[in-house]
């Protein structure tokens, strides 16, 4: 997709992999052929830029063809380089300003609670994305209402567009701070799949209070040449290094 683009965000599409399949497989009730129902669960992808990562996973949940995912940031296409719910049914919410999804996301949990429904709400946040204030004020405010039916997952790759995130405005310690703003906090590897399951499980069980899940990943995962290296936050790759990332990804 991104080859074909000529332009993207390879790293943080590879490093939330695992947890995107986890919520589509598994965790959240959704219909993709019925993208409206008051009763699915939401999803928010608050950074944005990850949305190659969550048009291939829900193409493969048959939310749409994969073979449209090839018209990526071409004009006219409804799949962009950020995600517009306007054009394209299935998405919850616009996103790609960093920093406000997570604000969205307590909306609809409040909402959920207000009307007595029953859906959950996930929505994951980047690490240099962390760096915004308004992050923490929504923090603050999830916990004052309680919204246990809220889940916030921090994709930890550790770099941002301007380089590593411990260089650029660090945020540890990270699991005392959410912690202090009144959250549940799990700390997990986001590329293992049973302690992402486990974590899901552990904050349905939680009440009373949201929950924020740690996952560690790393930036370009499963591509060698991607792997921790800041420049493919938002940098295509060519033909034969495509080529090369399919090769080792096993497609």
């Amino acid at each position: 997709m991104l080859t074909e683009a000529g332009s993207g965000h390879p790293g943080g599409s590879l490093s939330e992999v695992e947890i995107l399949v986890s919520l589509f497989a598994e965790e959240m009730n959704h219909d993709p052929k019925n993208v409206n129902n008051p009763d699915r669960d939401r999803f928010v992808l608050s950074k944005g830029h990850g949305i190659p990562g969550l048009y291939a996973v829900m193409a493969q949940f048959g939310y749409w063809s994969r073979d449209d995912l090839m018209t990526l940031r071409k004009l006219g296409s409804r799949f962009q380089g950020h995600p517009d719910r306007t054009r394209l049914p299935g998405l919850e919410t616009s996103t790609g300003s960093l920093g406000q999804g997570l604000s969205v996301a307590i909306g609809l949990a409040l909402a959920s609670k207000l009307d007595n429904d029953a859906f959950r709400v996930y929505c994951v946040i980047g690490d240099g994305e962390s760096q915004e204030g308004q992050i923490w004020e929504a923090a603050l405010s999830a916990a004052k209402f309680k919204l246990d039916n809220l889940v916030c997952i921090l994709d930890n790759n550790k770099a941002q567009i301007d380089g590593y995130v411990q260089n650029v405005m660090p945020l540890e310690p990270i699991e005392d701070k959410w912690r202090s703003f009144g959250w549940h906090v799990i700390s997990i590897n986001g590329h293992d799949f049973d302690q992402i399951f486990d974590a899901f499980d552990e904050a349905r069980a939680k009440k009373g209070m949201p929950t924020f899940i740690l996952a560690d990943t790393l930036k370009g995962k499963g591509v060698s040449f991607m792997e921790n290296v800041v420049d493919w936050h938002g940098k295509a790759p060519s033909r034969e290094e495509a080529e090369k990332a399919l090769a080792e990804l096993g497609a």
